[in-house]
């Protein structure tokens, strides 16, 4: 049973974030949380820390900071990167929204509600969350929230 929970979420994982995700997030390792009304997958941990959320009402996963490390470290410049202005890091890294005029550089490949990575201009992780814009939207407006932070490095939550 274990087996084919791995093999689902990192089907899963390769479709939402690119090939080779599923096997970077996700070690042989994973311990699984499920719902106790419906005994699907709900959340991914590795050595006790939650790895992924799988939304139920999408069937996409929610990252933890540990999940965005994991693929931040896994893929090249700028795969899944929100890159936002060095001045607005440390507000991001707190967990605040990216809004669009702090975003410097993009994944042109993200969409509207996609999972993204939010890094400075170093390639540093800041945070994680939901992109509101599309790459193109990020980079041509100057107002309005970019992304949605779900979690960041400097507020961690378990």
């Amino acid at each position: 049973m274990e087996d084919k929970m791995l093999r689902t979420v990192r089907v899963i994982a390769d479709y939402q974030f690119g090939r080779g995700a599923g096997r970077v997030l996700f070690p042989e390792t994973c311990k699984f949380v499920l719902s106790p009304t419906t005994g699907r997958i709900r959340q991914i941990k590795d050595g006790g820390v939650r790895i992924a959320t799988l939304k139920a009402d999408s069937g996409w996963f929610t990252l933890s900071i540990e999940g965005a490390r994991r693929l931040h470290e896994a893929f090249e410049y700028p795969k899944l990167r929100v890159v936002v202005l060095k001045d607005v890091a440390e507000f991001i890294a707190e967990g605040r929204s990216v809004f669009a005029k702090h975003v410097v550089d993009v994944d042109p490949s993200i969409r509207a509600n996609d999972e993204v990575i939010v890094v400075d201009e170093d390639d540093n992780l800041l945070a994680t969350g939901r992109a509101i814009l599309s790459a193109k939207e990020m980079l041509e407006f100057n107002r309005g929230v970019a992304v949605s932070v779900r979690q960041g490095v400097k507020r961690l939550k378990r």
